[in-house]
This record gives C-alpha cells, sequence and structure tokens, in this order.
C-alpha cells in the first residue's frame, strides 16, 4: 500500500507555468499511478467520512477527476462546475481571481436543491479563489456548504485563510 507521502512526491512541479513566476503544483502523475490514485481518493474518503453531505459539487478539470471518484466511492452525488458556455441549460455564475488572473465557472440552476448539503472540493488550494467562487454558487441556489475538501493544500499561500468559515479537509499538505 502507498503512503501519502509517497503520493505527495509524484506532485510535479512545474515552472512558470501558466505563466513567470506561478509554480504549478501538477497532479497528473498521481493520476496516471493507479495506487497513487487510489490512495488518494481513499485519504479524502477517510477525511470526510464523518462530514454530513448528500453531494460532491467540483469544478473542472481536475477537481472534476477527484471529486467524481470520491463520490463514487463515498455514494453520493456529484454537480459538474463548468466554465462558461459549457453547460447545457440555465445556469448559475461565479466569478473568482486566480493569483494570475480572474474568471468564472457555471453550474446548472437545478444542481443543487435548497438544503442540500454540498461538500466543495478541488484538487488543490492555493489562494481559494476558484473554491470561493464555487460556494458562492451553491448558496445562491439555497444550498447549505457541509465542507470543502482539497487533494493538495499550498499551506504556504494560506489560502485556508480565505475558507475559515468552513471546514476545510486536505489529504496533502505541501509547505512550500
Amino acid at each position: 500500500m502507498m503512503t501519502l507521502e509517497e503520493v505527495a512526491a509524484k506532485i510535479r512541479v512545474v515552472p512558470d507555468f501558466p505563466k513567470p513566476g506561478i509554480s504549478f503544483k501538477d497532479i497528473t502523475p498521481i493520476l496516471k499511478d493507479p495506487e497513487a490514485f487510489r490512495c488518494a481518493v481513499d485519504a479524502l474518503a477517510e477525511r470526510c467520512a464523518g462530514i454530513d453531505f448528500e453531494c460532491i459539487a467540483a469544478p473542472e478539470a481536475r477537481g472534476f477527476i477527484i471529486g467524481s471518484a470520491l463520490a463514487y466511492k463515498m455514494g453520493k452525488g456529484f454537480v459538474p462546475v463548468r466554465k462558461p458556455g459549457k453547460l447545457p441549460w440555465k445556469t448559475v455564475s461565479g466569478r473568482y481571481a486566480l493569483e494570475y488572473g480572474n474568471d468564472s465557472l457555471e453550474m446548472h440552476l437545478d444542481a443543487v436543491a435548497p438544503g442540500e448539503r454540498v461538500l466543495v472540493l478541488d484538487d488543490v488550494l492555493a489562494t481559494g479563489g476558484t473554491i470561493s467562487a464555487t460556494i458562492d454558487m451553491v448558496k445562491k441556489l439555497g444550498g447549505t456548504v457541509a465542507a470543502v475538501a482539497f487533494l493538495v493544500e499550498l499551506s504556504y499561500i494560506n489560502g485556508r485563510e480565505n475558507l475559515k468559515d468552513y471546514l476545510v479537509v486536505s489529504a496533502i499538505e505541501l509547505k512550500e
């Protein structure tokens, strides 16, 4: 059985992507390795086991992968959060700032029912911008954010501070 330290060692650091000065943390080597991927999803499932929620909302692209695998493992529904114009029905949108620019996301108007408890998940917590936009959409639709979860948390950026109103769960913490 692979350890989380071994999983973390698979994260590829890509300097100056998507722009100079950004040190991108690429989880695709974890996804390609079946044992690492299984260990990562199992670790998240273990950390989320005591949280009461009905579905997982996760933004594209890597959030989809982690979120849908976790939803399957935990027997929960999955809500895709997409870039504008990618969903086929009526949507609600949320804007956010990244460490390297601005963007927006959308989810279907019926993706979250009023009162539904949602685990909001993404692959990496940096500044918390993407996840904050997803949280805003869940709340606009009347849902309750049960917790926010990440495969990897970049604790040196301190995005957790921007999410201080929520329970934050992560499987791997990178301190630099």
